[in-house]
C-alpha cells in the first residue's frame, strides 16, 4: 500500500515559475497541489500521473491547459480557477471521471465547444463564473448528477432550455448577468432549493418559479422589480426565504 506522503504533493504558495521534471516520475501521486504560484505553463508531463485524483492549479498565470491533461483518466477534482485561461484543450472532454468539483471561474474563457462536458456524467459541482462566455455549451445539459452550478457574471442574456435537463440541481447561481426572463422549462428543476438571480434585469418575478415546490431560498435583489405577485407570499408560506 502506498503511504499518504507518496500519494500527495503540496507545492502551494512557493512562488514557483517552473516545475521539476521529477514530479512526473511520481507515478503513485494522487493529489497535486500547485495553488498560488506563478506558473505560466503546466508541462505535458502532467499526463504521466495516471493515478492522479485531485489537481489544484488555481491562482497561477496559466493561459491554457496542456493537451496531455486528457490522459488523467482517474481525475475526480480539478481546480483551475483564478488564472488567465482563454481556451481549453480538445482532450478536456476525456476527463470522464471528474465527479467532485470542476472550478474554471475567474479566467478569460470566451467560448466553450459544445462537446466539452459530454462525458462528465458524474460531475456534482461546476463553477464557470467570471468568464466572458455569454453563451453555454449544449453538453452542459448532459450533467445529470450536477448538484451545484455557478454562472455568475458571464454576460448571459438568455438561458438555454437544456438547463432543465439538470434534474439533480440543488443550487443555481446566476448573479450579475443580463437576464430578464427564465424559460418555461425551468419548471422541471424540481429539486432546486437555492436560486440566486441577484443583479440581473428582471422587472417581474418569473411566473415559472411557482412550480418549484422545493425552493428554499430565492434571491432577486438588485433587480428593478415592480409589483411582486401575490403568489410570492405562497412561496414564503411554504418555507421559502424570498429576498426582493
Amino acid at each position: 500500500m502506498n503511504s499518504p506522503d507518496r500519494d500527495k504533493l503540496d507545492l502551494s504558495g512557493r512562488q514557483l515559475t517552473s516545475l521539476s521534471p521529477a514530479i512526473w516520475r511520481k507515478d503513485s501521486l494522487r493529489i497535486l497541489n500547485l495553488f498560488r504560484n506563478e506558473l505560466k505553463l503546466l508541462p505535458a508531463g502532467i499526463g504521466q500521473l495516471r493515478e492522479l485524483r485531485v489537481l489544484i492549479v488555481a491562482n497561477n498565470q496559466l493561459r491554457t491547459l496542456p493537451e496531455a491533461i486528457g490522459r488523467l483518466a482517474n481525475l475526480r477534482m480539478l481546480d483551475a480557477g483564478h488564472n488567465l485561461i482563454s481556451r481549453l484543450p480538445r482532450s478536456f472532454n476525456k476527463l470522464a471521471s471528474l465527479g467532485d468539483y470542476l472550478y474554471l471561474h475567474d479566467n478569460r474563457l470566451r467560448a466553450l465547444s459544445d462537446s466539452v462536458f459530454e462525458n462528465f456524467v458524474h460531475l456534482r459541482y461546476l463553477n464557470l463564473g467570471d468568464n466572458t462566455l455569454r453563451g453555454l455549451p449544449s453538453s452542459l445539459g448532459a450533467l445529470a448528477k450536477l448538484e451545484e452550478l455557478r454562472l455568475e457574471n458571464i454576460g448571459l442574456k438568455t438561458l438555454p432550455g437544456f438547463l432543465a435537463n439538470l434534474h439533480a440541481l440543488d443550487e443555481l447561481t446566476l448573479r450579475n448577468n443580463r437576464l430578464d426572463a427564465l424559460p418555461n422549462s425551468f419548471e422541471k428543476l424540481l429539486k432546486l432549493r437555492h436560486l440566486d438571480l441577484r443583479g440581473n434585469r428582471f422587472t417581474q418575478v418569473p411566473e415559472v418559479l411557482r412550480a418549484l415546490s422545493r425552493l428554499h431560498k430565492l434571491d432577486l435583489r438588485w433587480n428593478d422589480l415592480r409589483h411582486p405577485p401575490r403568489w410570492v407570499k405562497d412561496l414564503e408560506a411554504s418555507g421559502c426565504r424570498v429576498l426582493l
